[in-house]
Parts: C-alpha cells; sequence; structure tokens
C-alpha cells in the first residue's frame, strides 16, 4: 500500500488549502483515514479522522475551520483547511488503517505567513 499526500503550500494567514492523499495497491478497504501533523520541534498530534461510515474527529484546535472527507471510490481522504493560522504550519501526514495495519504519507509541508 503506498499513500501520495499532496496540495501543501505556502499560504497567508486567513488562507485555504486543501490536501489531498490517494492510496494505492493491495487495498480491497479502508477502514480510517486521518490526517496527523508534526510543527518543528513538537510531536505528532492527530487533526482530524474520518471512519469508514463517515463518521469524523477533529482535534480541538482545528473545529470549525478543518473539515475531513473521503472517497472511497478513489481511495482518497482529503482535508479543507480554512482560516488558516501560523500556527497550523507543519508537515501534514496522511494515514489510514487497511485489515488492523496502518500506512503512513511522505508529508506535506504546510507554511502559514502571518
Amino acid at each position: 500500500v503506498q499513500l501520495q499526500a499532496s496540495g501543501g503550500g505556502l499560504v497567508q494567514a486567513g488562507g485555504s488549502l486543501r490536501l489531498s492523499c490517494a492510496a494505492s495497491g493491495n487495498i480491497i478497504s479502508i477502514n480510517t483515514m486521518g490526517w496527523y501533523r508534526r510543527a518543528p520541534g513538537q510531536q505528532s498530534e492527530l487533526v482530524a479522522g474520518i471512519t469508514s461510515g463517515g463518521s469524523t474527529n477533529y482535534a480541538d484546535f482545528v473545529k470549525g475551520r478543518f473539515t475531513i472527507s473521503r472517497d472511497n471510490a478513489m481511495n482518497t481522504v482529503y482535508l479543507q483547511m480554512n482560516s488558516l493560522k501560523p500556527e497550523d504550519t507543519a508537515v501534514y501526514y496522511c494515514n489510514i488503517t487497511v485489515a488492523g495495519w496502518s500506512y503512513w504519507g511522505q508529508g506535506t509541508l504546510v507554511t502559514v505567513s502571518s
């Protein structure tokens, strides 16, 4: 299973970005899909997750600003990020679970300037 993340970049505070992460390989069905992030000098933290049934959960620091969604036919998870803040600057990683195994994407850098 391989994950390809895209959509990161440089944006001004208050702006928006949309991250995508497409999974490929020997996949029958994907259970949970999610996004994590790691800011410089900090530990990784969960940003948002979505189950196969479409239930979502968000970290408190992104509630109301970020939206996670998935396209099961395309094995793709998205993260729409609005009202970005400088403290959202981090490398964002996608994660999926398939048959109990966890897979990670390569990370995409999001930089929010003030």
